[in-house]
């Protein structure tokens, strides 16, 4: 065990290097890019199409953008993680599993980079400490489970059929736009009660937003009902991935 744990470790640095590689700024650059589409986001949401009357917007979006931001990498970034270790796979035994983990867990520590900036932002906007906040490490451990499981599921297709990866892009930019990133579904579709719950139930990704947008924005996101379903939710992405790996990841060394 303690040798899968050197692996893993190893694997991280590796992809920690290839993402970097050649980067001046290394890590910067992923911490740029999100608030360069929260300013993008900001201005066209803020001042172009008049959206709903939220206050500190910059900060409901970025609440969002967290959450979507690593789901959305963790995921892409896992298709050809077992592909391109292709040569490890075959030279070694090791748990496979290890892959793809290693790839989300590259996504956690730009996540939580990105939450050391936007934290303190968020703090200074709202002007009070909320005890929800100490849900926070609760909230990110949960959504790295659901991301995992999720990984796993996309690497281990996309390793036996390759159209996965484009079939996986086509789907998130309707998710994205689907998701509560730009708009409060509180106040969304009050005539239309069953859209509005099928945006915020339907969409998996959508109570993780919520919570992490009631730890950092407020707004009474954080409920009992969005905390049981992410718990249910990031159990269940697990399980599943876990089993449709295993299942799969006997053949690896010969597709690959």
């Amino acid at each position: 065990m303690g040798d899968y744990r050197y692996l893993f470790s190893q694997l991280v640095r590796r992809e920690l290097r290839r993402k970097y590689k050649g980067s001046t700024l290394g890590v910067v650059w992923y911490l740029i890019n999100p608030l360069v589409l929260l300013g993008a986001y900001t201005f066209m949401f803020s001042f172009v199409l008049h959206p709903q009357n939220i206050r500190a917007f910059p900060i409901f979006v970025m609440a969002g953008l967290v959450v979507w931001t690593f789901f959305q990498q963790s995921v892409l970034y896992s298709a050809d993680a077992l592909i391109e270790q292709g040569a490890l796979i075959r030279k070694a035994r090791f748990p496979r599993e290890a892959i793809p983990a290693a790839v989300v867990a590259v996504q956690l520590i730009t996540m939580c980079a990105l939450l050391i900036v936007v934290i303190p932002i968020a703090l200074a906007v709202r002007g009070t400490f909320g005890p929800d906040l100490l849900l926070l490490p609760v909230v990110v451990a949960l959504l790295f489970a659901f991301a995992l499981g999720c990984a796993l599921i996309v690497s281990v297709l996309h390793a036996y059929f390759r159209d996965v990866l484009p079939i996986v892009t086509a789907a998130l930019l309707p998710w994205f736009f689907l998701s509560p990133i730009f708009f409060q579904l509180s106040t969304l579709l009050k005539s239309h009660p069953a859209i509005r719950a099928a945006l915020e139930w339907g969409n998996p990704v959508a109570p993780f937003i919520e919570l992490m947008r009631g730890i950092l924005w407020g707004g009474g996101g954080v409920t009992p009902g969005r905390l049981l379903y992410v718990v249910v939710a990031a159990g269940l992405s697990l399980a599943i991935g876990t089993t449709v790996f295993r299942r799969m990841e006997g053949e690896l060394a010969v597709v690959l």
